[in-house]
């Protein structure tokens, strides 16, 4: 919905509302926010709210600290769970002082990348994302314990599913907030919960991924739960992950679709996928940023491993759902909810754009099950699979001119860098695994 100046605020004096989180996304894809009262608002209506950029995870250093914050006023949004003295959102661009825009913005990254999907044609990219989370019991302090709220499995109903009251409340919620939910279950794994809302464009989409975790950590904790989107929380079940459905559009017309192609896929759809597929490996450090994402991406629980393509066989990285015409779309199905969102469809897009700039030939489907396939046919069949783990998706990403053009120079820089700490520290720490596994054997 578009909003002027006037239109918010009007809303915010009818409301009530009194305090407006200006909310951007640091590299890491954590949501930041500066609360400003209601008295700053045409301040901040009119780009002149100023925070300390050097206190942000990726910004800028302490010596380059003053940015400002431009709101887009599409994001605003009053949170229906504060009832008095009420609290409205805004999302926002992040400028340097000389006007232009942040290098390190993920927000501005996915917005240089969709400039140069319309110099190529497509005036969108429709993206429907499908985020998995975990529900936990807290203890008495409200601290998250490992204990599951339920022991439900896919699309089970009360009382298996005892999450079920508190997914309900998150979907009312996002409705009242302006999502459109077509899908709500209990995942496969115990208490593990699915809630898919309709394709947007882009950057919208990921502007919803970002108030979807927000919605649901806020609505868990009131039912006395936690909610955690991190990809593999629980050892010997599902992960979580957060499967991507994407297409391109010129106007009105879905450029995937082609009526005449047995798969009613266009060449440009086959393009898009051939890049997808190509730059996999380099981009996963991008849609599995942790050490943990790789837990998720190993063979026997559904998680995409291996980089190939199907029109129905979900054991490769990229499927075809059945819908046709303007529903036709690819999903790919590796990027996991620990993703900042903005940096991942960034990638995504800049290596499908790749592929149909250079029309690399689409390897043919893998329509047979990978997981039961041995390494040798594998090979033979030409399946890479995706990197085992962060380091070594790191080593990818350095290597690769596209994804790491996508990023920039700026957020390249500090994203590897804080990767390459987070994958020391795991690495020199010592893990409970290791003393039950040695302690008394040697």
């Amino acid at each position: 919905m578009s909003f002027t100046k006037e239109d918010i605020l009007k809303m915010a004096k009818e409301e009530n509302v009194r305090f407006i989180r200006l909310q951007f996304t640091d590299l890491l894809g954590s949501i930041k926010n500066v609360e400003i009262p209601v008295s700053q608002l045409v301040k901040a209506l009119d780009n002149k709210m100023m925070f300390d950029g050097s206190s942000i995870e990726g910004y800028v250093r302490i010596e380059e600290s003053d940015m400002y914050l431009f709101p887009d006023l599409e994001t605003w949004v009053i949170f229906p769970w504060v009832a008095e003295d009420r609290i409205a959102r805004l999302i926002c661009d992040i400028y340097m002082p000389d006007g232009t825009p942040f290098a390190g913005d993920p927000r501005g990254i996915l917005k240089r990348c969709l400039k140069e999907a319309e110099e190529m044609g497509f005036t969108s990219m429709k993206v429907g994302p499908e985020p998995e989370f975990f529900l936990f019991k807290t203890d008495a302090n409200g601290n998250p314990t490992t204990e599951l709220n339920d022991h439900g499995g896919y699309f089970d109903l009360a009382p298996m599913d005892l999450g079920e009251n508190c997914r309900r409340e998150i979907v009312l919620t996002l409705e009242e907030m302006g999502f459109e939910v077509e899908a709500s279950h209990h995942e496969v794994a115990p208490g593990q919960h699915e809630i898919d809302f309709k394709y947007e464009d882009a950057i919208k989409a990921a502007d919803q991924i970002q108030t979807f975790k927000l919605v649901v950590k806020t609505i868990a904790r009131e039912h006395g739960l936690h909610a955690t989107f991190m990809p593999k929380p629980l050892f010997g079940v599902n992960g979580s992950g957060m499967h991507c459905h994407q297409s391109l559009f010129k106007g009105k017309e879905n450029m995937f679709y082609d009526e005449s192609d047995e798969l009613g896929l266009s060449k440009t759809a086959r393009f898009y996928m051939s890049g997808l597929l190509k730059h996999a490996r380099a981009y996963a450090a991008i849609t599995n940023p942790t050490v943990n994402s790789y837990k998720r991406l190993v063979p026997g629980y559904e998680a995409p491993c291996y980089v190939a393509w199907s029109g129905s066989n979900r054991s490769p990285m990229i499927r075809i759902p059945a819908s046709r015409g303007l529903s036709t779309r690819v999903e790919v199905r590796n990027p996991d909810p620990a993703a900042n969102p903005y940096l991942a469809l960034a990638v995504m897009l800049k290596a499908g754009l790749d592929g149909i700039k250079n029309e690399y030939k689409l390897p043919a489907p893998v329509d047979r099950n990978i997981y039961v396939m041995s390494e040798e046919e594998r090979i033979e069949e030409g399946i890479p699979s995706l990197p085992s783990d962060l380091k070594e998706a790191l080593n990818e990403l350095i290597r690769s001119e596209v994804i790491t053009s996508a990023l920039g120079d700026h957020a390249l820089a500090y994203f590897y860098e804080l990767k390459e700490i987070e994958w020391d520290m795991f690495r020199t720490q010592v893990h409970a695994w290791e003393r039950d596994q040695y302690m008394t054997l040697y």
